[in-house]
């Protein structure tokens, strides 16, 4: 057996479980089996389809274990045995996908040669969707086309055959899949250049939204989804505030243009045991809204920024605060996400800079109407290079139809006011071409946010809110108003003060430099005073 690999443990022994990293570096070369043979696009929906068929057939295959030792251990008789091992209700009851005979791992690999691996992956995906109503449609079917290469893919199921899903450490099965999904989608995300863009947003910028939004509970919404990043990290909030329990308190409903990023999206929240309405099918959230009734607590969305072909129709009822531009889609979105929110709804929307400040074709009107109609509640000017997948600078939308906090105090009603938060130089390079934005800067800019709004998270922390120079500003709607309804941060927040203490300790050190250097250069002339009698001295 080769270093690193790890052998799959026979029938009926105990289930043995990969760690999340022998997992990435198996699935990263299968997915190396492909590369070259076929565009990343494709190789993406290959591999990570794979990686969902081989998690749940894993899934089975160790609530099949776990049960048969269940069984074994109430003295169960045989025949009673091999019954309940096939019943449906046994694995679904345990949030467990049911599996088909034919559709599991160890079958398919066992008669891939003989049988054609292609065609028994195919017919896996449909029999897995056939008896799994929340799969259907979902899962790829696309291994047994003609510009497949049948030998290349059968060594990928052999690669994929090492890993295991199963618990790891304190982790369950479904967070070390989680994790691995995650990792394959950034990389794959880097792989396609700009256009994996369209279907993945940072972790951190991710992680960002979320806190400042703290979805604990409600209905969540992002109209263009890609692979459903906001709803993942949403869950993960959930967990970590409240528990692993409460992820069924907040209700997810999503809309994604493109049909094999509707598919991923659909495969995460199944990894990740979201049950999300992410509607029937795909399709453009513009020229068919699938969720047209929708009334949303929370609102998170990346959509593609400064899009230029889309379905514009100047009578759409959604244009209340003025009709977008052709050209572009940026308060299209907006105006859409607005129409939207509840009555307490708050929302966060990555957009590109030029979005704060347009003036072009309506826009600068458009943003006038939403700061008068007191909708925007906070801006954040993002580093740069956190998006690998653009060099188009970013900013961050808060929304929010309610500034005053139920039970707020007067201090803390901010109708009327919007806070500008300049985090550009924040985040630290992970190589040469990305940044991200550390823990400390996401608990910084989150942490002021609820200190300004008055948040029970910021009061139950002791957390208050004051205006720092270079960093943020409460402007009221004059001061607003004074800049021309332009909402980039820097404008507000002014330049870093620097304290008189730092002032004088600066200028003692250059006193005391320079008294140094001073000193320096006397004792250079004396060296060379001296070096010079010595030569004078010398016989020659």
């Amino acid at each position: 057996m080769p270093p690193g690999k790890k052998k799959p443990a026979p029938q009926g022994e105990l289930f043995s479980a990969s760690t999340p990293k022998e997992i990435q570096d198996i699935l990263w070369k299968a997915a190396d089996k492909l590369r070259g043979s076929m565009d990343a696009a494709q190789y993406k929906e290959f591999v990570l389809g794979l990686i969902f068929l081989k998690y749940i057939s894993d899934a089975f295959d160790e609530r099949r274990e776990a049960l048969a030792k269940e069984l074994a251990d109430e003295g169960i008789e045989e025949e009673r045995q091999a019954e309940l091992l096939e019943d449906k209700d046994e694995y679904t009851g345990e949030h467990v996908f049911w599996v088909p005979e034919t559709a599991r791992w160890g079958w398919i690999a066992a008669n891939a040669k003989a049988k054609g691996v292609g065609l028994l992956l195919n017919e896996a995906m449909d029999a897995i969707m056939g008896e799994n109503a929340g799969l259907k449609t979902v899962l790829p079917k696309i291994f047994n086309s003609d510009n497949v290469d049948q030998k290349r893919l059968a060594e990928l199921v052999d690669l994929i055959s090492d890993a295991r899903f199963g618990g790891s450490g304190d982790k369950p099965a479904q967070d070390v899949l989680g994790e691995v999904y995650e990792y394959f989608l950034g990389n794959f995300a880097r792989a396609e250049g700009k256009r994996g863009g369209e279907f993945y947003t940072p972790r951190s910028v991710v992680q960002l939204l979320v806190e400042v939004l703290e979805p604990y509970e409600g209905r969540v919404y992002d109209p263009a989804c890609g692979s459903g990043g906001m709803f993942v990290q949403a869950g993960k909030f959930i967990e970590a505030h409240r528990g692993r329990d409460h992820k069924s308190d907040i209700a997810v409903y999503g809309q994604e243009l493109n049909e094999r990023t509707w598919r991923l999206a659909k495969m995460n929240l199944a990894i990740h045991g979201i049950d999300g309405n992410l509607a029937g099918r795909w399709g453009d959230t513009f020229a068919e809204d699938k969720h047209p009734d929708l009334k949303a607590d929370y609102v998170m969305a990346n959509p593609p920024f400064n899009i230029k072909d889309w379905a514009r129709k100047e009578s759409d009822p959604r244009w209340k605060y003025g009709v977008p531009p052709k050209n572009n889609a940026n308060y299209a979105w907006l105006q859409h996400i607005v129409g939207k929110l509840g009555e307490n709804g708050a929302a966060g929307v990555v957009l590109a800079n030029g979005s704060m400040g347009s003036q072009q074709s309506g826009e600068g009107e458009i943003r006038k109407a939403l700061i008068e109609a007191d909708l925007v509640a906070c801006m954040v000017a993002l580093p740069s290079q956190l998006f690998r997948t653009t060099t188009i600078p970013a900013c961050l939308w808060f929304l929010s139809r309610n500034k005053s906090p139920q039970g707020a105090k007067r201090l803390d009603d901010r109708r009327g006011e919007t806070l500008f938060i300049d985090a550009r130089a924040m985040g630290e390079m992970v190589d040469r071409t990305e940044r991200i934005l550390a823990d400390a800067d996401v608990a910084k800019i989150a942490g002021t946010y609820h200190a300004w709004r008055g948040t029970k998270s910021a009061r139950d922390e002791g957390l208050s809110y004051a205006d720092e120079p270079g960093f943020c500003f409460a402007a009221d709607l004059k001061t607003v108003r004074e800049h021309g309804y332009v909402l980039t941060p820097g404008r507000y927040v002014g330049a870093v003060e620097v304290e008189e203490e730092d002032a004088e300790a600066a200028a003692e050190k250059i006193a005391r430099l320079t008294a140094e250097l001073y000193e320096l250069f006397d004792k250079s002339d004396e060296l060379s005073e001296a070096v010079r009698n010595r030569l004078e001295s010398l016989d020659v």
